[in-house]
């Protein structure tokens, strides 16, 4: 059964959209898998997340920079495992 997303979620999945594919090739698979079924604190850091700026989100995808905290880090870590084959 699919899960209808919140006004609030679906705001969040727009704004995870960036148009820059070394981005979008880690938050759309995110998006379409794992958002949804996440819990509260997890699609808050995501929420976060996305409101940040693409050069950031850049370095800290390229691993040029670390986050800002340890949860977004972990979050960028389990996106990056997702794209890459490491979670199911």
């Amino acid at each position: 059964m699919a899960v209808e997303p919140t006004l609030e979620q679906r705001k969040v999945i727009y704004r995870a959209r960036r148009g820059l594919k070394e981005l979008d090739i880690y938050f759309d698979p995110y998006v379409r898998q794992y958002y949804l079924q996440a819990d509260a604190d997890e699609q808050a850091i995501f929420a976060e997340l996305i409101e940040q700026e693409d050069p950031d989100l850049l370095d800290w995808f390229m691993a040029v920079s670390i986050p800002p905290n340890k949860t977004m880090q972990d979050l960028i870590q389990k996106m990056k495992q997702l794209k890459h084959g490491d979670l199911k």
